[in-house]
């Protein structure tokens, strides 16, 4: 091995890592999401998580989080607005980076 190489995989493995923190501060982000629409939908305990837990599903189904805007967006009904959500998305994120790097 040169050292080339070793910095290679070391970039590599640090790439991997820094996706893997990505992805899951967004998918903490729209859990929390999903918490906070449940709430305004009065949902509680199970029905909330559960609720959660789509919100998180829908995010899968195309690039962006525009998915998850329209979801959000048509089951709260006019509780909030599209521009609502992304604002809540926005403000989440700092609280989702917080949540996952206490748990590392």
């Amino acid at each position: 091995m040169t050292t080339f190489d070793d910095r290679e995989r070391a970039f590599e493995t640090k790439f991997a890592h820094d996706e893997e923190m990505k992805f899951r501060v967004n998918a903490r982000r729209m859990k929390l999401l999903g918490l906070w629409a449940a709430e305004l939908l009065g949902k509680t305990g199970a029905d909330a998580q559960a609720y959660a837990i789509e919100v998180v599903k829908s995010d899968f189904e195309e690039a962006g989080h525009e998915d998850v805007v329209r979801k959000v967006a048509a089951d709260l009904a006019g509780r909030a607005t599209a521009d609502d959500i992304r604002a809540r998305m926005a403000a989440l994120l700092p609280i989702a980076e917080e949540q996952i790097n206490r748990e590392v």
